[in-house]
């Protein structure tokens, strides 16, 4: 099942009409999303000088301003197809919907799990200078029926067109919401979800550990999350079955480190050759080169002046230093300086708090210092013990003094690989409360530094009340005596 969708590109004016244009096909050939470029291919252009051609297109038929192109996007049924078929059948869309008038760049992003392409056109046709013209009902008439055929020669299921109605269709509500933002929060969220249930050691730990990162949580008949800046809840489970609550407390009894490298283990990478033609830009001639030096002495041509960016080096951190400030007020819903006041002690005793954590599982770990000791020992002379096992008798001593170290590692109650995943543990535990102390401590330090500005303020607006001395004195001397 595809579902097509259709946007269009602005015009940003003289100085750069095309940028939008060119900004879309930089993004859709994008080659961390198209396995290194393997995924792209054009019709009437070279991919690589698309966005030129396009241009030239458009100077020869004097129609450079207003809607630069248009953008169409085919979505796929998640698990259905492989990003070789989407290639294929985005291709002879391509072919059969833009081929005879227009210039088009098709590429497929198979970076998300729903396997997607997209496709980036010019606005006029090549042939005629014809521009393009999308009107009412084109959806339901020309674009999505070409791709339910070409769904149903592939074997993949498609969507129902209901003619001058289509907007009001599932899938299609479902693209105006990603056209909105909703799939960016939910693809958010769920990222969220995912490594808080990689670090959460139980529920309430998780739900924890989302708090931290902003998030407002909601416990009812169904859990539902709200991240900084969204407006209403979500409920998790609407992202999918690994997202009930029943299923997030299973996944973190069952999921860490180690289940995700396992994991990452069953995929081998593979070298994907991709030979693609390549044009050589021109030389120029002898008397283009004379022309181009004689244009340069006559000082025609100039040498681009040198960065002046370092006189507004002090203005830049100052206003990276507001919009800090600014979001902390934002994040702590500071009104006042009582509120401020008050969130300056809330993290003050929540620092106090988080160093003490620290120096719990500091403490808990130096418990351990002689087992881990014991461990250092063995691994040193591991490889000795290993050719001792395979039948070299050279390193006899090393193995009775493996044979001495295992047993009172023994003794402690722990195996070599024990005794490692313990150091794993108390490893990733302080890595965890020293990454929450920190954040903790740059949160205060924001809170401190605008209660200082404000300090400031007050301190320097009084000043500029209180009378000098000079004038105290005048005052005084103008005074008659009594």
């Amino acid at each position: 099942m595809a579902i097509s969708k259709i946007l269009y590109m602005k015009d940003c004016g003289g100085h750069f009409h095309g940028r939008h244009l060119k900004s879309a096909l930089d993004y859709i050939m994008n080659p961390e999303k198209t396995q290194n470029g393997r995924l792209v291919g054009g019709i009437n252009c070279q991919p690589d000088n698309a966005f030129e051609q396009m241009k030239d297109t458009k100077r020869k038929f004097a129609k450079i301003d207003k809607r630069q192109g248009y953008h169409l996007i085919l979505s796929f049924k998640e698990g259905e197809t492989n990003p070789d078929m989407v290639y294929e059948i985005t291709r002879r869309f391509v072919d059969e919907y833009l081929g005879k008038q227009f210039e088009a760049v098709y590429c497929v992003h198979d970076n998300t799990d729903h396997v997607h392409s997209h496709i980036v056109f010019n606005s006029v046709s090549f042939v005629d200078g014809h521009k393009y013209r999308y009107e009412k009902g084109d959806w339901a008439r020309d674009i999505q029926p070409i791709t339910n055929r070409l769904c149903e020669e592939y074997g993949l299921s498609t969507i129902e067109i209901e003619g001058d109605k289509d907007a009001t269709h599932e899938h299609y509500k479902e693209w105006n919401e990603y056209r909105d933002g909703k799939f960016v929060w939910s693809d958010m969220i769920a990222r969220d979800l995912d490594s808080c249930i990689l670090q959460a050691t139980d529920f309430d730990g998780f739900l924890e550990l989302l708090r931290d990162k902003g998030y407002e949580i909601k416990q009812g008949k169904y859990m539902a999350v709200k991240p900084p800046g969204m407006g209403r809840f979500k409920r998790c489970k609407t992202l999918g079955e690994n997202y009930s609550e029943e299923r997030i407390r299973t996944r973190i009894m069952e999921e860490d480190l180690k289940f995700y490298q396992e994991q990452k283990k069953e995929f081998e990478p593979q070298l994907v050759k991709c030979y693609v033609k390549r044009y050589r830009r021109a030389k120029m001639s002898g008397l283009q080169k004379r022309y181009y030096a004689k244009l340069y002495r006559i000082g025609k041509l100039k040498k681009k002046p040198y960065s002046q960016v370092w006189k507004y080096r002090n203005d830049i951190k100052k206003m990276q230093k507001l919009q800090a400030q600014y979001l902390f007020l934002v994040r702590h819903e500071i009104h006042n300086v009582v509120d401020l006041a008050a969130t300056v002690e809330n993290l003050t005793d929540k620092k106090k708090d988080a160093s003490k954590e620290k120096s719990r599982v500091y403490r808990s770990k130096e418990k351990c210092s002689s087992i881990f000791e014991i461990a250092d020992a063995m691994q040193e002379i591991a490889p000795a013990e290993n050719c001792y096992q395979k039948g070299d008798t050279f390193f006899e001593e090393e193995h009775q003094q493996w044979l001495i170290l295992s047993k009172q590692l023994e003794d402690e109650g722990y195996s070599l690989e024990e005794a490692e995943q313990l150091r794993a543990y108390y490893r990733e535990q302080f890595s965890q409360v020293s990454r929450k102390e920190k954040a903790v401590f740059k949160e205060l330090n924001l809170g401190k530094g605008i209660m200082k500005d404000i300090q400031k303020d007050e301190d320097d607006r009084s000043r500029e009340h209180e009378p000098s001395k000079d004038k105290r004195i005048e005052r005084e001397k103008k005074q008659p005596v009594r």
